[in-house]
């Protein structure tokens, strides 16, 4: 048996009794639609076929009208304005989108963008004197400012025009701007989760007056990457994003195609997993600038310039990423305590812009919320990013403990953060209490959602088409996932380092290939015959022309008992993997043999009825069947590993027929006596016999009284006794040891399992019904 790593949780209705299938969609595709909550025709067709007919009028948010003519306004009175961007992917293809919005509408305009290290994160004070200084007049933020308090009065005080555009966690207390544009401040906007890039897109058609097709390029870039909802506006924009930065002629999309090595078309893995973390690596490590520099130029080989420049950034970002997390294990696994129901480590040293990185992978290791900080010793900060797990909204936490941080702010499963390095013990209590009273045990085991399970011979190409008429997956539309169980055709490990699972599922003309990536360990606690269960995504895998089935495996599991076959082998020590916090017990039926890896040896009269044991070791056979049988009845196990050897058989020697009894007397009736010690080897050669079945026969007539046998000499009984061959004890003690060679030692594996399976099974469901009569 093995354990699943997540918690599976299987949200589909088998029950179809009543169900309509929508005209033009298949059962599958309108249980995944229902699923996600669309249910009537017209969401069906907008969730299917998402068009510019489905998005809002920009003029809806408030602010923008207002917003607008103050940017007409400076146009007219050619006023410098300056964009204020962020240092991610969304704040850079913001930066970007407004830019060319501007300078189409003929603004006199420059971008800026904070520097992580020396400014932090959001609008300053410095940066706005800095624009007074250069002559700007009005500043519109994109992908930020929704928190700048003390800076929307600055730049009051400095008579600049502040226009905010954010999408960020709206906080108590809102600016004193000229305008905000905000989907969650604007209560006719239709729809609230757009990205930063999404309102900078809002405001780029209002301004315009037109449909900015020509921008999707840059809008699909930090809708995805800033892992905003896929739902709504931004699926429509994501989906007809995906498709215009397939064609984008923009030079730094080409560049970056280039680079990655991006051939045909792109889709939302192809953004959330080559493209966004290129435009974040730059602002991780160092300024900004050049990925929106990148995406604004006009020239190819600039573009391809910036572009091996940025791909140089990622590639050191992942190594800084790498031992920083590294490090931070170590700094978990040096405290005394149990892991923290949040988890707070600092250290001086760490560059704050990997840290949210670092948080992901914590999560994603411990299942549960992590706060990552770098300490800056001179200042006495520290500052870092933050990451949770579904059930714990970090934005609504830490703000229930907001007095913490010198600065805040974020999503639900995402922040950052600045404080006090004296506060760091204070936070990682206050939020620890908090999760103490609001999760429970399940909230920290993370959940695969479960779409439908399907049986291999349903599975096709057509059907995992018709699944991608989902895409684009992300938030709110995740992939889906689908359940599996069969006994696999090959199993293997791939990789340089054999820490990859390469499975392959067939029944008759049906095969899916399975690759369970990291899940290596998994290898040594797998036998042949397991009906294994995986979860995973379904996908298509194209080689050399040829297309196969295939199931990225997130998850596996083992719900039956399970077999190995160590039979007769000498290195059971290094066949023998035993996972953390399971018992394992061998037994030796005659109680002289030492056991593997210091597992505890007993002898079944020392193992009680009831008994849990997560891995049983017969370590040699019984003298009887009958005696495995009866501690099989009595424990419940989960892995049986026989790993007895046979010195000496008795299955293999010659086992002597009823006509071999008869010749044998019968020869006796002629010469009346034998000399077992100086004719038994003669007679076996002469007749083929082994010499063990002469003796054997001898002692059996012996028993029955047939003969008797003194100093070696068998002599005919005057008077035998009537009695058949199988009343003879010796007789049927060898019978039954021949039975139990046949069956434990000389049998398939398939037959082993099966006569296992009899009596494990019944142990099972003793054990079963023994739980419930106790609840």
């Amino acid at each position: 048996m093995i354990q699943s790593k997540m918690k599976w949780q299987f949200t589909y209705n088998d029950n179809v009794e009543g169900f309509e299938v929508q005209k033009g969609l298949t059962p599958l595709t309108q249980q995944m639609l229902e699923k996600r909550g669309i249910i009537e025709p017209d969401a069906v067709e907008q969730f299917l076929n998402p068009s510019i007919n489905y998005l809002h009028d920009p003029f809806l948010m408030e602010g923008m009208d207002k917003a607008v003519k103050r940017v007409k306004a400076a146009i007219d009175r050619q006023e410098s304005i300056l964009v204020f961007g962020d240092y991610d992917a969304d704040g850079v293809s913001s930066t970007t989108l407004m830019i060319e919005a501007l300078r189409e509408a003929g603004a006199n305009c420059d971008f800026y963008i904070p520097n992580r290290f020396t400014e932090g994160y959001g609008p300053n004070e410095e940066a706005f004197l800095f624009a007074k200084d250069s002559g700007y007049s009005v500043i519109i933020t994109v992908d930020t400012g929704i928190a700048a308090i003390h800076e929307a009065e600055v730049a009051k005080q400095l008579g600049m025009d502040l226009i905010i555009t954010d999408h960020h966690e709206v906080q108590e207390v809102l600016p004193d701007a000229y305008s905000i544009i905000h989907p969650k401040t604007s209560s006719r906007y239709p729809f609230q989760e757009l990205a930063g890039v999404g309102v900078a897109f809002k405001f780029a058609e209002a301004l315009l007056g037109r449909f900015p097709k020509d921008y999707l390029d840059l809008v699909v870039i930090g809708t995805i990457a800033d892992l905003v909802p896929l739902q709504g506006e931004n699926r429509v924009l994501a989906s007809m994003g995906l498709s215009a930065i397939s064609q984008s002629k923009r030079p730094g999309v080409q560049a970056l195609r280039e680079v990655c090595g991006i051939e045909g078309e792109m889709n939302e893995e192809t953004i959330g997993f080559t493209i966004g973390p290129r435009m974040n690596a730059v602002g991780r490590l160092q300024d900004a600038t050049p990925a929106v520099e990148l995406l604004l130029s006009n020239e190819r080989e600039e573009a391809q310039q910036i572009a091996s420049f940025i791909n140089q950034i990622n590639q050191e970002r992942q190594k800084i990423v790498a031992e920083i997390a590294k490090e931070a294990e170590e700094l978990l696994s040096s405290r005394s305590e149990d892991l923290e129901n949040v988890i707070v480590v600092a250290k001086e040293g760490w560059n704050p812009g990997v840290l949210g990185i670092v948080a992901s992978k914590l999560v994603r290791q411990f299942d549960r919320p992590a706060i990552v900080l770098g300490i800056d010793p001179e200042k006495g900060e520290a500052k870092g990013s933050a990451r949770s797990i579904d059930a714990f909204d970090l934005f609504a936490n830490c703000m229930e403990v907001r007095d913490r941080f010198l600065h805040f702010g974020g999503h639900a499963q995402a922040a950052g953060m600045t404080l006090e390095v004296e506060k760091i013990d204070e936070l990682r209590t206050a939020l620890n209490d908090l999760a103490e009273q609001k999760l429970t045990e399940d909230d920290y085991q993370q959940v695969l959602d479960i779409e439908a399970t399907l049986e291999l011979g349903d599975i096709s190409i057509k059907q995992i088409e018709e699944i991608d008429q989902l895409r684009p997956f992300g938030m709110g539309n995740p992939k889906p996932l689908f359940h599996l169980k069969h006994t696999p055709k090959e199993l293997r490990l791939i990789g340089s380092k054999k820490n990859h699972l390469k499975l392959q599922f067939q029944k008759e003309q049906s095969r899916v290939d399975g690759i369970a990536f990291g899940m290596g360990d998994v290898y040594p606690h797998l036998t042949p015959s397991d009906p294994l269960e995986v979860v995973g995504e379904l996908g298509i895998n194209e080689w050399n022309g040829r297309k196969n089935l295939q199931i990225m495996v997130k998850d596996l599991r083992v719900n039956d008992w399970q077999l190995f076959d160590l039979r007769g082998s000498k290195h059971v020590e290094k066949k023998l993997a035993i996972p953390a916090n399971e018992y394992y017990a061998a037994i030796s039926f005659q109680g002289e043999l030492n056991a593997p890896h210091d597992i505890p040896v007993y002898t079944p009269e020392e193992i009680t009825e009831g008994d849990m044991i997560d891995g049983l070791l017969l370590l040699d056979l019984p003298e009887r069947i009958s005696q495995l049988e009866e501690l099989l009845s009595r424990v419940s196990v989960s892995k049986v590993f026989a790993c007895y050897r046979l010195e000496e058989s008795t299955f293999l020697k010659t086992w002597p027929t009823r006509d071999h009894f008869k010749w044998f007397y019968g020869m006796l009736l002629k010469r009346k006596e034998f000399n077992l010690k100086q004719e038994g080897e003669q007679l076996a050669k002469r007749k083929g016999w082994d010499q063990s079945m002469v003796e054997f026969i001898s002692k059996v007539f012996f028993e029955l009284e047939f003969v008797r046998i003194k100093d070696g000499i068998v002599t005919i009984n005057s008077k035998p006794s009537q009695k058949d061959l199988k009343e003879s004890t010796l007789y049927k003690e060898r019978e039954e040891r021949l039975y139990m060679e046949q069956i434990l030692y000389y049998s398939t594996y398939k037959e082993l399992k099966e006569w296992f399976n009899n009596y494990l099974n019944q142990s099972s469901k003793h054990s079963k019904e023994e739980v419930v009569n106790g609840l």
